[in-house]
């Protein structure tokens, strides 16, 4: 069942609104309701009884495993800056899905505040920085321990759109040219055709919402992990914003695997989605499909397209693990940075001493200030003129003027540090 448009595997990608959305002073509408019962969402997870259910959970388990030993072996040091990496990346991705291709340089930029000339690049820009604070608002913690909630939905949504610059908050007709304010927070009030797919009507958004996070809010651990893809489509069918169904969904897709994993936000699976859009787009789609027969469970809607669908997701889960481990092998990191660093050393871009600071941080996590000038041998003050082209560059960086000095993973040095993070070339 293929989409109309092909950008926006997020059920946000043809939007055919019905009727203009009164002025927020005018009197309150009465959403229309078609009266679609709850039931016709089902099944929403991969019940005990299903034949599918064994090698499904072979793989949960084999996922679980995988995503302890990588956080377990990773050095302390290396997880806070990985895990900023992860929502930098995390964003690009999401943002390719989109349509939207932010370059990852531009992106960091805008995290220090460099922002384009150009109008469209900088709304860009501000588009990614939203999503970044998103999902560190995830990282510290902001969903709490029950991520599928309806509460949480609408927060994510709320907070990045407050976020966006006003040509970002708005969505077009693409048969009658018609625009529409998207409004944070608030669920879509008008009929919408995603594809082949109509979703529920306005008035039946909420109940549907509610019965999507009984579904899935008690959920234990396992539970999660197995039925993280099933919440991630019936998300998306349900279609509760009138755009932005997509990054939402990925945004708690996240944020389920990293409490029910305690992932530490060392890998995210939008990567992965991102790299085969197409199959994502395909699944996705299959998934909309009524069921097809009696061997086909019990619901509405297919469970095996769902199973299809849960076996890719769990694939690209543990891909990305294992790229991500891949990339982050101490000894290999540290080749790749020394590497770099003797190159810059040649073209007398670095101090040749500028290798022993980064080897303190590889190996302790962290360099404290008071440390450098014994590290290099030299005094305070030249000992700082060997780490400022480092701090320049971003590989290394503190908090403060005092705050000890961690690794970073600079947008620049992507090819040369991590190889295979991005698509094709970086350069600004």
């Amino acid at each position: 069942m293929a989409r109309k448009a092909d950008k926006e595997p997020d059920k946000s990608a043809v939007k055919k609104p019905t009727n203009r959305r009164p002025s927020r002073s005018a009197a309150p509408v009465t959403l229309d309701d078609r009266g679609e019962t709850v039931s016709g969402m089902e099944p929403t997870t991969i019940s005990e009884s299903s034949k599918h259910r064994a090698v499904l959970s072979d793989k949960v388990l084999q996922l679980t495993q995988r995503a302890a030993a990588f956080r377990s072996r990773l050095p302390e040091g290396l997880i806070d800056p990985l895990s900023s990496l992860v929502r930098e990346m995390n964003c690009y991705y999401s943002n390719l899905i989109e349509g939207h291709n932010t370059h990852p340089i531009d992106i960091q930029r805008a995290l220090f505040g460099e922002q384009s000339g150009d109008p469209k690049r900088r709304d860009l820009q501000q588009e990614a920085v939203a999503h970044i604070a998103v999902q560190r608002w995830i990282d510290e913690g902001g969903l709490g321990d029950k991520a599928a909630t309806v509460e949480n939905t609408l927060a994510i949504h709320r907070r990045f759109y407050d976020a966006l610059p006003e040509s970002l908050k708005w969505v077009e007709n693409p048969d009658t040219g018609e625009r529409e304010p998207v409004l944070p927070g608030e669920t879509r009030h008008k009929h919408v055709e995603v594809g082949r797919l109509i979703p529920v009507s306005p008035g039946a958004v909420g109940r549907h919402l509610v019965h999507w996070e009984r579904s899935y809010a008690p959920l234990g651990s396992f539970e999660t992990v197995l039925n993280t893809a099933a919440a991630h489509h019936r998300l998306l069918w349900v279609h509760p914003f009138l755009d932005g169904n997509g990054r939402v969904a990925r945004l708690i897709s996240y944020a389920m695997l990293r409490n029910a994993l305690d992932t530490c936000g060392l890998w995210s699976v939008a990567r992965g989605l991102a790299r085969n859009a197409d199959k994502y787009k395909s699944h996705l789609a299959a998934c909309d499909a009524q069921r097809r027969n009696d061997l086909d469970g019990r619901g509405n809607l297919s469970e095996e397209k769902l199973v299809e669908f849960t076996h890719y997701f769990l694939d690209v889960c543990l891909d990305q693990i294992d790229f991500m481990e891949g990339l982050m092998r101490p000894r290999d990191l540290r080749a790749r940075i020394m590497a770099w660093a003797e190159d810059e050393i040649r073209l007398k871009r670095l101090h040749e001493k500028a290798k022993l600071v980064l080897d303190h941080i590889l190996f302790n996590g962290s360099l404290e200030r008071k440390d450098l000038p014994g590290i290099v041998g030299l005094d305070d003050r030249q000992a700082r003129r060997i780490a400022q082209p480092m701090v320049e560059i971003g590989l290394i960086r503190s908090v403060s003027t005092r705050a000890p000095y961690h690794l970073a993973f600079p947008a620049e040095l992507a090819p040369r540090l991590m190889p295979g993070l991005y698509p094709g070339s970086l350069s600004a």
